[in-house]
């Protein structure tokens, strides 16, 4: 089957391309990009006043299933993603089962395909059950089709289980993805500070995510071997980070709109679903995570897309689970608080959660190209729309955007060549 694309402006940032380009895809592949193409085709989507981007790739989200399926399933957050533009993504393993054994992680994989929404490239545990106390067979797994390795929200306490973890990984050609939660530190619901004062509830110290990240550049640099860090959102961890990538250390890391677009103080406005880990900052620490995606430190913009059931997270500030759902609001989030604020610009962006995701992962996506599988993400920069609870496509509501204004919506995601989602 043919699709043609016409009159969209093409942002590449592998090619650094920023102009209007028709684009001619065959079956999978992108057969044709150019000025004007004349050909007959089964099927053309005009895309004037349309941005087209190579397919978006969200390397740590939450799928719940197996095991948690009340919160959300590899379909529904299927549908959630590619309605946000996602064309692949990367489930974290605590589910229930942990996929710590091949069986595990095929069946997980074996479901993705029935779905065939998206490419769902999942994670493997680092321990087994995530208890932290017996490293998995990290070959084995690797071959059954782990992306990569994470105890995700159980960060490995053992300091020699997790330099043995980051040495094998980085052996297999892969990598561990460290959450880094220093557990001494980390009890509360919250950021540590006024607003927890104000509410009452026991506040997170930033330290405990900045020790965990010392420790992992500091078992990359001593083994010259590549770590990658979590969801980072303190200026000190970018500063760490930042200093650590300038003196050659295999480093790398990731953030999420949340913590460039919030501080602590929206608590105080949406309460439970403004709780997550590591918790939202101050304006100091927003401001840094910026900075950090503008100059490079920062590899990848990443949801932590984290379902959960309503009665779940209504159980209040110092109970509720952490997490918030994400896959739907990113795109926006990207364009207000950092592409209309003028931080960033769209080469940028398309570096961030198409390219150098892609290249995370050592997977032949994250550009369109002639020859290359077309994996790619349509969206309206300038459309602007209220994002309620109704038009949510995800099973879970908890979301700091609710109700809120947003600008930028998707309106085609291609995957392999196919339409995937259309608004």
């Amino acid at each position: 089957m043919k699709l043609l694309l016409k009159n969209g402006t093409l942002i590449d940032y592998k090619t650094n391309t920023f102009e209007k380009k028709d684009i001619l895809i065959e079956d999978e592949i992108v057969k044709k990009i150019g000025d004007k193409i004349e050909e007959t085709a089964e099927r053309t989507i005009d895309c004037t006043n349309f941005n087209i981007i190579p397919g978006m790739i969200d390397i740590h989200c939450h799928l719940r299933e197996p095991g948690f399926e009340h919160k959300e399933t590899i379909e529904t957050g299927s549908k959630s993603a590619v309605c946000g533009g996602f064309t692949t993504i990367c489930p974290m393993p605590n589910t229930k089962p942990t996929p710590d054994s091949a069986i595990v992680l095929q069946k997980i994989i074996e479901e993705a395909k029935r779905v065939n929404l998206c490419n769902v490239l999942p994670y493997a545990s680092v321990s087994k059950g995530e208890k932290g106390e017996e490293l998995v067979n990290f070959k084995e797994l690797k071959e059954a089709g782990a992306i990569a390795f994470s105890d995700d929200g159980m960060p490995v306490v053992n300091s020699k289980m997790m330099r043995e973890a980051i040495i094998e990984a980085h052996k297999l050609g892969t990598f561990v993805a460290s959450h880094c939660e220093e557990k001494t530190v980390a009890a509360g619901a919250i950021n540590a500070g006024k607003v927890a004062e104000e509410l009452g509830v026991e506040g997170v110290l930033p330290e405990a995510e900045e020790i965990m990240a010392a420790r992992e550049i500091v078992l990359a640099e001593t083994n010259d071997v590549r770590a990658h860090i979590c969801h980072i959102s303190t200026k000190t961890t970018k500063n760490m980070v930042r200093d650590a990538k300038k003196r050659g250390v295999k480093i790398t890391c990731e953030t999420c709109p949340h913590y460039f677009t919030f501080t602590v103080d929206e608590v105080l406005k949406s309460g439970v679903n403004a709780k997550m880990n590591p918790p939202l900052r101050e304006e100091k620490d927003r401001q840094a995570i910026i900075e950090g995606l503008k100059e490079g430190t920062i590899d990848a913009i990443i949801t932590d897309h984290a379902p959960h059931a309503e009665d779940e997270k209504n159980k209040g500030l110092a109970t509720a689970p952490n997490g918030i759902i994400g896959f739907e609001t990113a795109l926006s989030a990207e364009i207000m608080n950092l592409i209309d604020t003028g931080a960033l610009t769209y080469l940028d962006l398309v570096r961030l959660t198409s390219y150098n995701p892609a290249q995370l992962l050592h997977i032949d996506r994250g550009t369109i190209e002639e020859g290359k599988v077309a994996d790619i993400t349509i969206f309206d920069p300038n459309e602007t729309y209220t994002y309620t609870k109704d038009i949510i496509v995800s099973k879970a509501k908890n979301s700091p955007f609710i109700d809120r204004k947003l600008k930028g919506r998707v309106q085609y995601t291609i995957v392999s060549g196919k339409v995937v989602y259309q608004k």
